[in-house]
Protein backbone atom coordinates (compact mmCIF):
# COMPACT_ATOMS: atom_id res chain seq x y z
CA UNK A 1 0.00 0.00 0.00
CA UNK A 2 1.26 3.45 -0.85
CA UNK A 3 2.56 5.50 2.07
CA UNK A 4 1.15 8.70 0.59
CA UNK A 5 -2.41 9.96 0.76
CA UNK A 6 -4.36 12.96 -0.54
CA UNK A 7 -4.30 14.47 2.96
CA UNK A 8 -0.53 14.00 3.26
CA UNK A 9 -0.03 15.54 -0.17
CA UNK A 10 -1.78 18.70 0.99
CA UNK A 11 0.45 19.09 4.05
CA UNK A 12 3.05 21.88 3.69
CA UNK A 13 6.68 20.81 3.52
CA UNK A 14 8.14 21.85 6.87
CA UNK A 15 11.72 21.16 5.76
CA UNK A 16 12.30 24.42 3.83
CA UNK A 17 10.47 26.41 6.54
CA UNK A 18 12.71 24.98 9.25
CA UNK A 19 15.79 25.67 7.10
CA UNK A 20 14.74 29.29 6.61
CA UNK A 21 14.18 29.72 10.37
CA UNK A 22 17.63 28.27 11.12
CA UNK A 23 19.22 30.56 8.54
CA UNK A 24 17.41 33.59 9.96
CA UNK A 25 18.65 32.68 13.44
CA UNK A 26 22.21 32.47 12.08
CA UNK A 27 22.13 35.85 10.35
CA UNK A 28 20.33 37.56 13.24
CA UNK A 29 22.12 36.10 16.26
CA UNK A 30 25.53 35.16 14.89
CA UNK A 31 26.13 38.29 12.87
CA UNK A 32 24.69 40.36 15.71
CA UNK A 33 27.23 38.85 18.10
CA UNK A 34 30.30 39.12 15.86
CA UNK A 35 30.84 42.79 16.74
CA UNK A 36 31.28 41.90 20.39
CA UNK A 37 33.59 39.04 19.35
CA UNK A 38 35.68 41.55 17.37
CA UNK A 39 36.10 43.64 20.52
CA UNK A 40 37.14 40.59 22.56
CA UNK A 41 39.67 39.54 19.89
CA UNK A 42 41.17 43.06 19.85
CA UNK A 43 42.75 42.30 23.23
CA UNK A 44 45.46 40.27 21.45
CA UNK A 45 44.81 40.73 17.71
CA UNK A 46 45.09 44.32 16.35
CA UNK A 47 42.32 45.27 13.91
CA UNK A 48 43.86 44.72 10.45
CA UNK A 49 45.82 41.64 11.52
CA UNK A 50 42.73 40.19 13.20
CA UNK A 51 40.50 40.67 10.17
CA UNK A 52 43.13 39.71 7.61
CA UNK A 53 44.02 36.41 9.27
CA UNK A 54 40.35 35.64 9.88
CA UNK A 55 39.22 36.13 6.30
CA UNK A 56 42.27 34.56 4.68
CA UNK A 57 41.93 31.44 6.83
CA UNK A 58 38.18 31.16 6.23
CA UNK A 59 38.57 31.87 2.51
CA UNK A 60 41.20 29.18 2.00
CA UNK A 61 39.04 26.64 3.87
CA UNK A 62 35.94 27.50 1.86
CA UNK A 63 37.80 27.48 -1.46
CA UNK A 64 39.35 24.09 -0.68
CA UNK A 65 35.88 22.72 0.18
CA UNK A 66 34.33 24.06 -3.01
CA UNK A 67 37.17 22.72 -5.16
CA UNK A 68 36.82 19.32 -3.49
CA UNK A 69 33.14 19.37 -4.44
CA UNK A 70 34.08 20.03 -8.06
CA UNK A 71 33.47 23.79 -8.33
CA UNK A 72 35.49 25.43 -11.15
CA UNK A 73 38.42 27.70 -10.33
CA UNK A 74 37.56 31.42 -10.74
CA UNK A 75 38.67 33.02 -14.01
CA UNK A 76 41.34 35.72 -14.19
CA UNK A 77 38.66 38.41 -14.52
CA UNK A 78 36.76 37.01 -11.53
CA UNK A 79 39.96 37.06 -9.44
CA UNK A 80 40.54 40.68 -10.50
CA UNK A 81 37.02 41.55 -9.43
CA UNK A 82 37.57 39.72 -6.14
CA UNK A 83 40.63 41.87 -5.45
CA UNK A 84 38.67 45.11 -5.94
CA UNK A 85 35.54 43.98 -4.10
CA UNK A 86 37.56 42.33 -1.32
CA UNK A 87 39.70 45.44 -0.84
CA UNK A 88 36.57 47.61 -0.55
CA UNK A 89 34.20 45.37 1.45
CA UNK A 90 36.70 43.53 3.67
CA UNK A 91 39.79 45.75 3.57
CA UNK A 92 37.92 49.01 4.03
CA UNK A 93 34.61 47.79 5.42
CA UNK A 94 35.60 45.17 7.98
CA UNK A 95 39.09 46.55 8.63
CA UNK A 96 37.79 50.01 9.53
CA UNK A 97 34.97 48.45 11.55
CA UNK A 98 37.48 46.63 13.75
CA UNK A 99 39.61 49.79 13.95
CA UNK A 100 36.63 51.83 15.16
CA UNK A 101 35.87 49.32 17.91
CA UNK A 102 39.13 50.23 19.62
CA UNK A 103 37.49 53.45 20.80
CA UNK A 104 33.74 53.04 20.23
CA UNK A 105 31.35 50.50 21.80
CA UNK A 106 30.39 47.53 19.63
CA UNK A 107 26.68 48.29 20.01
CA UNK A 108 27.04 51.83 18.68
CA UNK A 109 29.24 50.64 15.83
CA UNK A 110 26.66 48.17 14.54
CA UNK A 111 23.86 50.70 15.02
CA UNK A 112 25.76 53.02 12.68
CA UNK A 113 26.33 50.15 10.23
CA UNK A 114 22.55 49.90 9.81
CA UNK A 115 22.92 52.86 7.44
CA UNK A 116 24.50 50.56 4.80
CA UNK A 117 21.19 49.67 3.02
CA UNK A 118 20.47 53.40 2.78
CA UNK A 119 23.89 54.07 1.25
CA UNK A 120 23.43 51.22 -1.23
CA UNK A 121 20.06 52.63 -2.29
CA UNK A 122 21.72 56.01 -2.86
CA UNK A 123 24.61 54.54 -4.87
CA UNK A 124 22.17 52.61 -7.05
CA UNK A 125 20.92 55.96 -8.34
CA UNK A 126 24.09 56.05 -10.45
CA UNK A 127 22.60 53.07 -12.33
CA UNK A 128 19.21 54.84 -12.54
CA UNK A 129 17.63 52.54 -9.98
CA UNK A 130 15.22 55.08 -8.52
CA UNK A 131 13.71 54.25 -5.09
CA UNK A 132 9.97 54.50 -4.50
CA UNK A 133 8.41 57.15 -2.27
CA UNK A 134 8.37 54.90 0.78
CA UNK A 135 12.01 53.97 0.11
CA UNK A 136 12.92 57.66 -0.13
CA UNK A 137 11.16 58.21 3.18
CA UNK A 138 13.17 55.37 4.66
CA UNK A 139 16.42 56.91 3.43
CA UNK A 140 15.51 60.29 4.93
CA UNK A 141 14.48 58.81 8.29
CA UNK A 142 17.57 56.58 8.44
CA UNK A 143 19.96 59.42 7.68
CA UNK A 144 18.28 61.58 10.32
CA UNK A 145 18.84 58.78 12.82
CA UNK A 146 22.51 58.52 11.86
CA UNK A 147 22.96 62.27 12.38
CA UNK A 148 21.39 61.87 15.81
CA UNK A 149 23.66 58.91 16.57
CA UNK A 150 26.82 60.86 15.73
CA UNK A 151 25.83 63.49 18.31
CA UNK A 152 25.66 60.92 21.10
CA UNK A 153 28.30 60.56 23.80
CA UNK A 154 29.94 57.47 22.23
CA UNK A 155 30.87 58.99 18.88
CA UNK A 156 31.44 62.50 20.24
CA UNK A 157 34.14 61.03 22.49
CA UNK A 158 35.95 59.45 19.51
CA UNK A 159 36.08 61.46 16.26
CA UNK A 160 38.62 58.93 14.89
CA UNK A 161 36.22 56.07 15.61
CA UNK A 162 33.40 57.97 13.89
CA UNK A 163 35.57 58.58 10.81
CA UNK A 164 36.60 54.91 10.73
CA UNK A 165 33.07 53.54 10.89
CA UNK A 166 31.82 56.07 8.32
CA UNK A 167 34.63 54.95 5.98
CA UNK A 168 33.74 51.31 6.66
CA UNK A 169 30.09 51.84 5.70
CA UNK A 170 31.00 53.76 2.54
CA UNK A 171 33.57 51.26 1.23
CA UNK A 172 31.33 48.28 2.08
CA UNK A 173 28.43 49.90 0.21
CA UNK A 174 30.54 50.73 -2.85
CA UNK A 175 31.94 47.20 -2.94
CA UNK A 176 28.46 45.70 -2.60
CA UNK A 177 27.06 47.75 -5.48
CA UNK A 178 30.06 47.11 -7.75
CA UNK A 179 29.84 43.36 -7.13
CA UNK A 180 26.19 43.46 -8.24
CA UNK A 181 26.47 45.91 -11.14
CA UNK A 182 29.86 45.76 -12.82
CA UNK A 183 32.34 43.48 -11.02
CA UNK A 184 30.67 40.06 -10.68
CA UNK A 185 32.47 37.40 -8.68
CA UNK A 186 32.59 33.68 -9.38
CA UNK A 187 29.17 32.07 -8.79
CA UNK A 188 28.09 30.86 -5.36
CA UNK A 189 30.39 30.23 -2.42
CA UNK A 190 33.45 30.11 -4.69
CA UNK A 191 33.05 33.82 -5.34
CA UNK A 192 32.80 34.61 -1.66
CA UNK A 193 35.86 32.45 -0.95
CA UNK A 194 37.88 34.38 -3.55
CA UNK A 195 36.68 37.65 -2.04
CA UNK A 196 37.74 36.54 1.46
CA UNK A 197 41.17 35.41 0.23
CA UNK A 198 41.84 38.67 -1.62
CA UNK A 199 40.40 40.84 1.13
CA UNK A 200 42.41 38.94 3.74
CA UNK A 201 45.65 39.56 1.83
CA UNK A 202 44.83 43.29 1.54
CA UNK A 203 44.15 43.48 5.28
CA UNK A 204 47.41 41.71 6.13
CA UNK A 205 49.26 44.19 3.89
CA UNK A 206 47.59 47.03 5.80
CA UNK A 207 48.67 45.38 9.06
CA UNK A 208 52.28 45.25 7.81
CA UNK A 209 52.25 48.87 6.59
CA UNK A 210 50.83 50.17 9.88
CA UNK A 211 53.26 48.06 11.91
CA UNK A 212 50.66 46.02 13.79
CA UNK A 213 51.95 43.29 16.09
CA UNK A 214 49.98 40.56 17.80
CA UNK A 215 50.26 40.17 21.55
CA UNK A 216 52.16 36.98 22.33
CA UNK A 217 51.08 34.76 23.88
CA UNK A 218 47.51 35.76 23.01
CA UNK A 219 44.85 35.66 25.69
CA UNK A 220 42.59 32.57 25.54
CA UNK A 221 39.48 34.77 25.31
CA UNK A 222 40.90 36.54 22.27
CA UNK A 223 41.80 33.25 20.56
CA UNK A 224 38.32 31.89 21.21
CA UNK A 225 36.76 35.06 19.78
CA UNK A 226 38.97 34.79 16.67
CA UNK A 227 37.90 31.19 16.01
CA UNK A 228 34.26 32.17 16.60
CA UNK A 229 34.60 34.86 13.94
CA UNK A 230 36.16 32.41 11.46
CA UNK A 231 33.73 29.52 11.93
CA UNK A 232 30.44 31.19 12.82
CA UNK A 233 30.84 34.70 11.42
CA UNK A 234 32.61 33.96 8.13
CA UNK A 235 31.55 30.40 7.24
CA UNK A 236 28.20 29.51 8.86
CA UNK A 237 26.37 32.85 8.90
CA UNK A 238 27.34 33.89 5.39
CA UNK A 239 26.31 30.57 3.90
CA UNK A 240 23.02 30.90 5.79
CA UNK A 241 22.60 34.30 4.14
CA UNK A 242 23.24 32.75 0.72
CA UNK A 243 20.52 30.15 1.42
CA UNK A 244 18.08 32.91 2.39
CA UNK A 245 18.78 34.77 -0.85
CA UNK A 246 17.90 31.64 -2.82
CA UNK A 247 14.85 30.48 -0.83
CA UNK A 248 13.29 33.60 0.73
CA UNK A 249 12.39 37.14 -0.26
CA UNK A 250 15.12 39.77 -0.47
CA UNK A 251 13.42 41.73 2.31
CA UNK A 252 13.45 38.74 4.66
CA UNK A 253 17.06 37.93 3.77
CA UNK A 254 18.06 41.53 4.53
CA UNK A 255 16.19 41.63 7.84
CA UNK A 256 19.48 41.14 9.70
CA UNK A 257 20.25 44.82 9.02
CA UNK A 258 17.68 45.93 11.58
CA UNK A 259 17.94 42.94 13.95
CA UNK A 260 21.75 42.96 14.34
CA UNK A 261 21.95 46.41 15.97
CA UNK A 262 19.46 45.40 18.67
CA UNK A 263 21.32 42.14 19.37
CA UNK A 264 24.71 43.88 19.39
CA UNK A 265 23.63 46.71 21.68
CA UNK A 266 22.02 44.31 24.15
CA UNK A 267 25.11 42.07 24.18
CA UNK A 268 27.43 45.05 24.53
CA UNK A 269 25.57 46.29 27.59
CA UNK A 270 24.97 42.87 29.18
CA UNK A 271 28.30 41.14 28.46
CA UNK A 272 30.91 43.85 27.89
CA UNK A 273 29.52 46.47 30.26
CA UNK A 274 29.23 49.10 27.52
CA UNK A 275 27.23 52.24 28.21
CA UNK A 276 24.46 53.29 25.83
CA UNK A 277 22.52 56.43 26.72
CA UNK A 278 18.77 56.84 26.28
CA UNK A 279 19.47 59.33 23.49
CA UNK A 280 21.63 56.78 21.64
CA UNK A 281 18.95 54.08 22.01
CA UNK A 282 16.46 56.54 20.50
CA UNK A 283 18.83 57.43 17.65
CA UNK A 284 19.40 53.74 16.91
CA UNK A 285 15.63 53.24 16.84
CA UNK A 286 15.25 56.02 14.27
CA UNK A 287 17.96 54.43 12.09
CA UNK A 288 16.22 51.06 12.27
CA UNK A 289 12.87 52.65 11.42
CA UNK A 290 14.45 54.04 8.26
CA UNK A 291 15.84 50.62 7.31
CA UNK A 292 12.43 48.98 7.91
CA UNK A 293 10.77 51.53 5.62
CA UNK A 294 13.45 50.97 2.98
CA UNK A 295 12.96 47.20 3.03
CA UNK A 296 9.18 47.24 3.53
CA UNK A 297 8.29 46.95 -0.15
CA UNK A 298 10.77 44.09 -0.71
CA UNK A 299 9.52 42.25 2.35
CA UNK A 300 5.93 42.48 1.11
Amino acid sequence: MSASSPTAALQPDRGPQALILLCLAATWLVWGSTYLAIKFALVSFPPFLQMGSRFLFAGVLLMAWMRWRGAPWPSRVQWRNAVVVGALMLGGGMGCTAYSEQTVGSGLVVAFIAVVPLMIAGLNLLWRVVPSRIELLGIAVGLAGVLMLTQGAGFQASPIGLAAIATACLTWSIGSVLSQRSLPLAPGATGFASEMICGGVVLLLLAAVTGEQMQWPPEPKAVGAWFYLVVFGSLIAFNAYMVLLSKASAGLASSYTFVNPVIAMLLGVAVAGETVTHYEWTAAGVVLAGVVLLLWKKAR
